[in-house]
């Protein structure tokens, strides 16, 4: 019983493996939920647990005797079963109800068989506790790990949301020329269309590496419009530009992914600073690491902020790691790295610049500048 691998096969053991050595026909475990509301039972003829109700109709065998502290008690079911209470540290984790067992007629068991029960019963409810114990922990880790995924999602979605906000109160002020009107509510759908799309990226957040959808870009354009953008989504940022790219410049990149990759960072940035301050926003191609590889693309992002505190740039991109952000949840780096991953490149916190340049934090993105999408697959064209 303590080597059983899961709770199933402990359970089986209990109700078939030791029923059969004891010459009992049937046997059933109940085992309780911590509230006492709900159990779950394996009963004749099951092979594996199921949910019950405490009212729901089950066929457990009558029992007519209770093993308490290594003795056999009467009871009033007048029957030649027995109720074996399984004890743990914590308390009762459920119960053993054993069959009547066939030639015998006053009681079941012989004292020395009751003795054996008694400690089988002890080490069977160690062993069930442990199993239980495991579970609660496995299904506590991924409770956490949905928490994780909802905080990513409510930090991606903040500032979208804060445009649409914002454009859509716009709206409603008298007098705005038709094109005013008509520029406000294309931003107001392009912030849609995003939100829409992070929200079909639920399910990458729940696997180690997500899908990417790689688009020919070109590159100039791409991050033109970008630091266009999140000027817009980031009132109190301005963003200096410095894009060492020929207009003829493209690659194959998630827009989507990367567009929220740069977005926390510089959002990081504006909240650092607080609140508003300048970013510095760097592009170029850079060779590649090795003969016949891709180039690749270096995206740098610089604030003028107070810097990265010494105490937690070893865990930096870790989730929940926050400092000197008033509400911040310590997401938007774990995000940035995830998506920078998820196309095979690496993020770094990088030393300040030299005298003259930003003087706060500084973030290195190398990204594999692949030229054409690969038909099919995961790392699709669309």
């Amino acid at each position: 019983m303590l080597e059983a691998a899961t709770l199933e096969a402990l359970a089986r053991l209990l109700t078939a493996a030791l029923p059969e050595a004891l010459g009992i026909e049937r046997a059933a475990l109940l085992l309780w939920n911590r509230k006492l509301d709900t159990f779950e039972a394996l009963t004749p003829g099951e092979t594996h647990l199921s949910a019950l109700r405490p009212d729901s109709p089950a066929p457990i065998p009558e029992s007519g005797f209770l093993l308490s502290e290594g003795t056999l008690l009467p009871t009033k079911g007048g029957r030649d079963g027995v109720l074996v209470p399984l004890m743990a540290r914590s308390g009762v984790v459920g119960m053993l109800v054993l069959g009547a067992r066939a030639g015998r007629r006053k009681t079941p068991f012989r004292p020395t068989e009751v003795r054996l029960l008694s400690v089988l019963a002890n080490r069977a409810a160690l062993a069930l506790e442990n199993h239980l114990y495991q579970r609660e922990l496995i299904s506590s880790e991924r409770m956490a790990a949905l928490g994780a995924m909802a905080g990513m999602l409510a930090h991606d979605f903040r500032n979208p949301m804060t445009v649409v906000r914002g454009h859509a109160e716009m709206l409603l002020q008298d007098g705005l020329a038709l094109e005013t009107v008509r520029s406000q509510a294309e931003l107001i759908v392009r912030m849609v269309d995003r939100l829409d799309r992070m929200t079909a990226e639920i399910p990458d957040f729940a696997r180690a590496g997500g899908r990417v959808v790689r688009r020919r870009l070109p590159l100039r354009r791409f991050f033109g419009d970008l630091a266009d953008d999140l000027e817009k989504e980031l009132p109190g940022v301005s963003i200096v530009r410095v894009f060492d790219l020929s207009e003829e410049s493209a690659g194959a990149l998630d827009e989507d992914k990367i567009r929220r990759a740069i977005g926390n960072l510089v959002a990081n940035a504006r909240d650092v600073m607080g609140g508003r301050g300048v970013v510095h926003l760097t592009v170029r191609v850079v060779p590649a690491l090795e003969d016949g590889g891709p180039e690749r693309l270096l995206i740098e992002v610089a604030d003028e902020g107070p810097g990265v505190p010494a105490e937690i740039r070893a865990t930096l991109f870790e989730p929940f790691v926050t400092a000197r952000k008033k509400g911040g949840t310590g997401l938007g780096l774990a995000v940035a790295r995830r998506f920078v991953e998820d196309h095979g490149g690496t993020i770094e916190l990088v030393a300040n610049a030299a005298s003259g340049g930003p003087t706060g934090a500084r973030f290195r993105l190398l990204l594999p500048l692949v030229a054409e999408s690969r038909p099919g697959g995961e790392d699709g064209a669309r």
